[in-house]
């Protein structure tokens, strides 16, 4: 018998982590965000590494040596959190999230559309604290913003 060790461990990405993360991005996407068309996908894929990505503090769960899953966080905010679309339901969303809390985290916001994500934020203490009618690009989609505190 042979026994496999999984060695997960949190690491600060850097540039030439973009890839990785954005081909994680993108699987996670589009097996959970159904709501989206192709265009919108390809819009915000497109805005990532030039836009999104240089403006966060990015994190991911190593695996045995890759990428399954990353946060990015700004200040008291959780931007962003993907698992890669095989790794999902495996507890690296919550490990996620609990380092993000550690590092100070008390704030998200989630697509209404998105009602996984919706109940896994509020399964680890977030509560809707708002809600706006379309995305930060005006997009017809609406934004919950949770928060940690009351």
């Amino acid at each position: 018998m042979c026994l496999h060790l999984h060695m997960k461990k949190i690491v600060k990405c850097d540039t030439a982590d973009y890839n990785s993360l954005l081909k994680i991005w993108e699987r996670s996407v589009l097996a959970t965000h159904y709501f989206l068309t192709e265009d919108i996908i390809a819009e915000i894929k497109d805005a990532l590494i030039p836009h999104y990505f240089p403006n966060v503090d990015l994190y991911a769960i190593d695996e045995n040596g890759s990428l399954a899953g990353f946060v990015g966080l700004a200040n008291d905010n959780i931007e962003m959190l993907f698992i890669d679309c095989n790794k999902q339901g495996r507890g690296l969303g919550s490990m996620l999230i609990e380092f993000a809390k550690a590092h100070g985290a008390k704030f998200v916001d989630v697509n209404e559309q998105n009602p996984t994500a919706l109940e896994f934020y509020d399964a680890k203490g977030f509560c809707i604290t708002g809600r706006d009618e379309c995305d930060e690009a005006g997009r017809p989609f609406p934004i919950l913003h949770l928060s940690l505190v009351k």
